[in-house]
Parts: C-alpha cells; structure tokens; sequence
C-alpha cells in the first residue's frame, strides 16, 4: 500500500547516504518509476529529498533532516495521510495509526482533519499536462477554511469567468488535480452549489480574509464518485424527442441522426433525434431553435436547460 510505501521509502532515505532509484525499487518490490513518483510525492509533501546526478549519483536527504515518525511536523504528517487516498486494507490502517500516533496531541486532530481534505485516486477524467501555478494558493485557502476569488475558464468557454470560492477540498485524479468548492459566481450573498474546478483552468487566485462556508466533515470520496458518474453520463448518447412540420423535419434531421416516430396528437411529425452527449443536445437545439419551428417533447432535462438560457438570454 502506499502509505507503508512512502514511510519506508522516508526510511530507507535517511538509512543511506545515497541510494540510486534501482536499489529503491528493489528494497520496495516496485518498479524504479513507482519510485521515482514516490519520491515526487515525498517532496511535494515538503520532505528535502535531493538526486545527484554521474556515476556514483542517487537520492539523498538534506543534512540533519529529521526524518523518524516522532519528528513529522504537522504539514508532513497531513500529506502523507492525505497522499495515500483511501485504502481499505490492514496495512493501510496500520501505516496510518504510526502517523497519527507519532504526533503530539495537540497536532493529532489538526492533520486528521486536514487529510480529509485532499483525496487521490488513480483514475481521472481526462488525461493532460498541467500547469498549476496556483495549487499553493488553492491548497493553503482548503487546509485554513479560507474563502477565494479566482477567475475560471469552464470547458468549452471562450473566456474566463470570475468565481467566489468556499473551497471544501482537492481531489488528485489521475494527474490532475480537482478543487471541490460551494460556487458563488462573484456574488457573496448568493448560495454557494457544490461544483468540481480544474486547477489548470484557474487563474488570479485570491485568498480572501473570510472563512469558507463549509461543513466540518467531508467525504470527498462520495463527492468524487457522484461527480465521475454524471460526468460519464453526459458524454452517453442522448436521444431526444421533437414534434415539427414535415418541412421542417427534413431540415432538423440535418443536425442529428433523426428517426421518424410517426405523428403527434396535432397532426405533426414526431422524430426521434439522437445527439452524441447532453452538451450537444443542448447547443444544437439552442442554435437551431431560433431558425426552426419544433417542440422539445423529451426529455424533461433538456426542455428545462433550453427554457433556462431562453430566459437568460432575455433577462427574464
């Protein structure tokens, strides 16, 4: 398990000198990039491993760097706890109660809590180079409670958008990194709705000098789960049904595989069309209701986001 991994990886350091990335792997029984990951996580974690490079080169620790477990500061034990995600197994449990119990009392809560903050899984959403030139930020404002102003650039928008934060934790999926926050849009006095914001996409972070509006448990986990699967729903074909003349159904069926399903109440033809996802159901109604005459029918999830940038668009 990683937890165990990383500890006796932070072992393993300060037992040698200089150790290369082979010898690692086969004390650990991994592979010499699982080290090389595990030594990223080390020092994103703010240990002060270094690699020296030649002949006789390796890993090392700073000079004097206390590394046995009654040493951990309190930011150290917080990312190991956090680094390892959930892993339901003995090992795991054991790593974990070696952490917590190193730690004075008066920390021992504090980094718990912390680590319910941040969550790392393997899978993702989507697999891209990242820039995050403002995790810092974005990590500093989850751990203390804080609020943010970020400006946030959504999938498939043209332009960012400024954004009031009550950030609630960081999910670390696959290799990016996801903040869970209430979303308030700029406005303060609004209610915030949970939502999922790419840290790449994000820009102008400001830590603001208010407390973050947030429960004080959290399961990251379940948010991670609901927020996959309605993300892998959107992208599942979507078949929507529509009444329209008969002109009209030779020119609507130009957008979408179009199925003709006989005729509606009125006399109209009833067609069944199927779009790719929901996002492209939304967008080609939307730029086609304006120069065709039909009737959204189903499904009830689209005739609702159509009517609502209908009123959008009209200040309603």
């Amino acid at each position: 398990m990683r937890a165990e991994r990383l500890i006796a990886l932070l072992m393993l350091l300060k037992k040698h000198e200089r150790v290369t990335a082979a010898e690692l792997a086969a004390e650990l029984g991994v592979s010499e990039r699982t080290v090389l990951r595990d030594i990223d996580a080390l020092s994103l974690s703010g240990v002060p491993v270094y690699a020296e490079r030649g002949r006789h080169g390796g890993f090392a620790l700073l000079p004097g760097y206390r590394t046995d477990l009654t040493g951990l500061t309190v930011d150290e034990a917080t990312s190991l706890l956090a680094g390892t995600g959930r892993v339901d197994s003995p090992a795991f449990a054991s790593a974990m109660r070696k952490v917590t119990a190193a730690l004075p009392e008066a920390h021992r809560s504090q980094a718990v809590r912390a680590a319910q903050r941040i969550l790392v899984r393997p899978e993702g959403f989507v697999r891209a180079p990242e820039v995050l030139d403002n995790l810092q930020a974005v990590q500093i404002a989850v751990f203390e409670g804080r609020r943010i102003r970020v400006r946030y650039r959504s999938r498939g928008a043209d332009a960012a958008r400024e954004h009031v934060l009550d950030p609630i934790g960081l999910i670390v999926a696959g290799d990016t990194w996801y903040l869970v926050a209430g979303s308030r849009r700029g406005d303060a006095a609004a209610t915030p709705s949970e939502r999922m914001f790419r840290l790449s996409r994000m820009s102008d972070v400001d830590i603001l000098d208010e407390p973050a509006h947030r429960s004080d448990e959290v399961d990251l986990a379940e948010i991670w789960e609901r927020h996959r699967d309605a993300f892998r729903r959107s992208f599942e074909p979507v078949d929507v049904v529509i009444d329209c003349s008969a002109d009209e159904a030779e020119r609507i069926g130009s957008i979408a595989s179009a199925t003709h399903l006989g005729e509606s109440a009125d006399g109209r033809c009833r067609l069944d069309l199927r779009f790719a996802d929901r996002r492209h159901a939304v967008r080609a109604l939307w730029s086609t209701m304006f120069d065709h005459d039909f009737v959204v029918r189903e499904p009830d999830w689209l005739r609702t986001a159509l009517t609502a940038r209908a009123r959008a668009a009209t200040g309603e």
